[in-house]
């Protein structure tokens, strides 16, 4: 089985740092990372690969400081075109950030599972752009790990 698994922002790199490791222990089971670049400077990113021993990124997008739009569709377009070359089983990402919703939806559109680490999280805030993203990929998302019974109760009953 191959995961790809889509990193870009500070938090995304803690999470991933358990379950890669923990990924790691599966013969069985392949992970390519890609880092999207959305934090990019080596106090928001390389210090965490190397500190909590992070598998470097297979591929590094360097997509940052733009704009909501331009961020997450350039995203979109890279991952996409990795995912039709690594033809991985599962698309894995993390939380709410323009690298998940990007990824989600790249490998959604060609008939690629997603799993979303913090599935259900809601601010009820739908003027933060990580709202939408949070509700979105939950939405097209095909398993979903919830981190609270609120986030469970989130999604059964489709609360935005």
């Amino acid at each position: 089985m191959k995961i790809v698994t889509i990193i870009g922002a500070r938090p995304q790199f803690i999470k991933a740092a358990s379950l890669s490791r923990e990924i790691s222990n599966f013969n069985e089971v392949e992970e390519i990372i890609v880092h999207t670049g959305q934090h990019f400077d080596s106090n928001m990113s390389d210090v965490f690969f190397n500190e909590m021993q992070i598998p470097k990124p297979k591929y590094n997008l360097e997509i940052h400081s733009l704009g909501h739009g331009a961020m997450t569709g350039r995203m979109l377009e890279k991952i996409e075109a990795i995912l039709i070359i690594e033809k991985p089983d599962w698309l894995l990402v993390y939380g709410d950030t323009n690298s998940t919703l990007a990824g989600a939806l790249a490998a959604k559109k060609i008939q690629i599972k997603v799993a979303h680490v913090e599935a259900g999280l809601r601010s009820f805030n739908m003027d933060m752009p990580e709202e939408v993203n949070r509700i979105l990929t939950d939405r097209i998302s095909d398993l979903l790990f919830c981190p609270t019974d609120e986030a469970i109760n989130n999604l059964k009953t489709r609360r935005v």
